[in-house]
């Protein structure tokens, strides 16, 4: 775990790769895969966590903690928004019904209002806790691409389901969904989790951390372990891919509905001709039905698009920023603990005190470290069931989709045929 450094006949605990230990990777899967939405730099670490290896082991065996989804006891659902308006602003709040047979809570279901805010303080209590696990992404604070009004029912009716997906995977984490501050969320009145919210770092501390965060950022570190190395590559790939997948799947859900206005002219064009056209009027009006049938048919797969393949592939975007800053942070911890221990080497003074700190810092190291390993299997698992699930949606909705439209045509052509024949029939009488 650490490698020993002899100063003044001294042995001081300096960093060493800790790959191997604990909850090891695959080893015969080369993808290394997980992703959320943050903008914070620097690290963060609660005092009050448990840093010894013996108290990681037994907090982050994921594999092992890792609920079946038949034995999920907690379901979280968000729905019903309301405006508010008064002098001051105009907000959002949404209902959060929660039912679940946990011991520790004290009702098997409760119901309260957040606001959007609230949403993030508890993203931001999660991250300041477990500062190397990956929590899910919320949705931008500001209005969206292709969104004109930030209360209007498309952009309302958007961010209740991301804050919906938000929760239900904060639900699901193994850790997360035991955390004191998810569980006041999930049911204290809004009076009660305000006061609540005030007893956060202040600015001060939040400011110092930062500072920190800069620093290390500037000094750097001298040898972080490959595994990480190789996280932070395949980060950097991945959300290239995924940016370029969310343009393009953007473009086509607009050039759809672009389609389908035009689409929707169509049929009274078709019917206001029959009504001038008498020879004619007849496969007219069938075109004019077999074009509104497939206009509610197109209209119903933009739907799907745009409410289930779009959003998570936008997800997985902002999935990205938060890996991002999961490794940064990890390696904050880090360069603080080399910067330290080269301090050590260098004054003779309080050396005694300077010991003590660094076998802090080591034992922060590698909860962080083993913290994060274990996450990014588990959250690996989660993604490829997320967009895995996301593009067979997308795949039987199309089949669907051109199956019903085919239909529509063949019988159009099929009524045509027989029209043919009965004039064809007539004529020969």
């Amino acid at each position: 775990m650490m490698s020993g450094t002899i100063i003044d006949n001294t042995t001081v605990s300096t960093p060493t790769n800790t790959a191997g230990h604990m909850l090891d990777l695959d080893e015969e899967d080369d993808d290394l895969e997980v992703f959320s939405k943050d903008t914070t730099n620097g690290s963060s670490f609660n005092a009050s966590m448990q840093t010894s290896p013996g108290s990681m082991i037994n907090q982050y065996k994921f594999e092992e903690e890792e609920r079946d989804v038949d034995a999920k006891d907690i379901f979280v659902t968000v729905d019903n928004p309301e405006t508010h308006v008064n002098a001051i602003e105009t907000y959002i709040t949404y209902r959060v019904v929660t039912k679940t047979t946990r011991s520790e809570f004290d009702s098997s279901e409760f119901e309260v209002r957040r606001r959007y805010q609230d949403f993030m303080w508890l993203k931001g209590r999660l991250e300041e806790a477990h500062p190397t696990l990956i929590v899910h992404p919320l949705p931008e604070k500001f209005v969206m691409r292709g969104m004109v009004e930030r209360f209007n029912e498309d952009f309302i009716e958007t961010r209740k389901r991301a804050l919906n997906r938000f929760l239900n995977k904060i639900a699901e984490h193994p850790i997360f969904s035991s955390s004191e501050d998810f569980k006041l969320f999930l049911t204290a009145e809004s009076g009660a989790l305000a006061s609540h919210k005030k007893q956060g770092p202040g600015f001060l501390s939040r400011m110092g951390e930062s500072v920190r965060g800069l620093a290390a950022t500037v000094r750097g570190i001298k040898n972080r372990p490959e595994e990480f190395t190789a996280m932070q590559e395949y980060v950097e790939a991945f959300g290239q891919k995924m940016s370029s997948l969310d343009k393009v799947t953007q473009r086509i859900v607009r050039e759809q509905k672009e389609y389908l206005e035009e689409l929707k002219e169509c049929a009274p064009t078709y019917t206001l001709w029959s009504n001038s056209e008498e020879e004619l009027a007849e496969p007219l009006k069938c075109m004019a039905g077999s074009l509104d049938r497939c206009f509610k048919e197109t209209e119903e797969q933009v739907k799907h698009l745009n409410d289930n393949l779009t959003p998570i592939i936008h997800e997985y975007v902002l999935c990205t920023d938060t890996l991002k800053t999961v490794l940064r942070r990890r390696d904050n911890i880090q360069a603080e603990l080399e910067a330290k221990t080269e301090a050590l080497v260098a004054k003779a003074a309080d050396k005694e005190v300077m010991r003590e700190d660094l076998e802090k810092l080591d034992d922060r190291l590698e909860w962080a470290n083993n913290a994060l390993k274990s996450d990014w299997t588990r959250w690996k698992k989660v993604m490829r069931t997320d967009l895995r699930s996301a593009f067979i949606d997308t795949a039987e909705k199309n089949v669907n989709y051109y199956e019903k439209c085919l239909a529509v045509w063949e019988s159009f052509l099929m009524s045509q045929k027989t029209d043919a024949e009965g004039r064809e029939m007539l004529d020969s009488s």
